[in-house]
């Protein structure tokens, strides 16, 4: 299975004799070999303008809204392996949002993922290592993560296309491993995925048309407040692909 690189750009303008001139510079990440691979998925409603740093230095260049991912694309951001101090915040001077803060030993060539979950102003996080093994037939790869808040809950994921469970009982706060999914050809039949109170048939949310691509790994997110049905912290079912 193939892993795409995430290149990092950065620019710089240099001022000589009194005219500006503009000079691009790239850093083309070759050597991957002691990188460990990381995305951040922002599940805390209420939040708005977080940024990521790892080491004190910030790797976002915009905020990361709510509901939103870093990097935006099927990708994830390097990092050198070893320990390192991973920073999510809102760096607005007057915020109330509680900073997140935490040291994690990163694998080289393993891949994490980092969920920011609760209300603001007080926000936490899950840290996950994802299982991307390697898939040789025609299948994909699916999990889920809930994250739903205020109260927590314990659900199940109902597939339409199953016709039965694909996650029971899953308590809040808890990412559960990837299993095996139907992959969906092109034409072929999307599924539509159903929120559930454990034991119980009574839908709280769904997520319509969810479609996984062969040899492809997909996250579905259980998020917002649970007893909140409309506007911005309603809960919610999401998903996000991964190579």
């Amino acid at each position: 299975m193939k892993k795409l690189l995430f290149i990092l750009l950065s620019a710089g303008t240099i001022l000589t004799a009194c005219e500006k001139q503009f000079q691009s510079i790239t850093t083309d990440q070759r050597d991957l070999s002691g990188k460990a691979f990381i995305r951040v998925m922002n599940a805390a409603p209420g939040t708005s303008r977080n940024y990521v740093y790892v080491d004190n230095k910030a790797v976002t260049g915009a905020a990361l809204a709510y509901g939103g991912f870093f990097p935006s694309t099927e990708l994830q951001f390097s990092v050198d392996a070893g320990s390192r101090a991973i920073t999510i915040k809102d760096t607005l001077p007057t915020t109330t949002q509680t900073a997140i803060n935490f040291t994690q030993n990163f694998v080289a060539g393993k891949y994490y993922s980092v969920f920011t979950y609760g209300i603001a102003p007080t926000v936490t996080h899950l840290l996950t290592e994802d299982q991307f093994s390697t898939i040789t037939d025609t299948t994909a790869r699916i999990r889920f993560v809930n994250l739903i808040a205020s109260p927590t809950a314990n659900v199940d994921i109902y597939s339409s296309k199953r016709r039965a469970n694909l996650f029971s009982n899953i308590a809040t706060n808890t990412a559960t491993p990837f299993i095996v999914y139907e992959s969906v050809p092109t034409g072929g039949v999307t599924d539509t995925l159903f929120v559930r109170a454990t034991g119980t048939t009574t839908n709280l949310t769904q997520l319509n048309g969810l479609t996984a691509r062969r040899q492809r790994f997909v996250t579905v997110v259980f998020r917002g407040a649970y007893a909140t049905t409309t506007g911005t912290n309603a809960r919610t079912l999401s998903a996000f692909t991964s190579y």
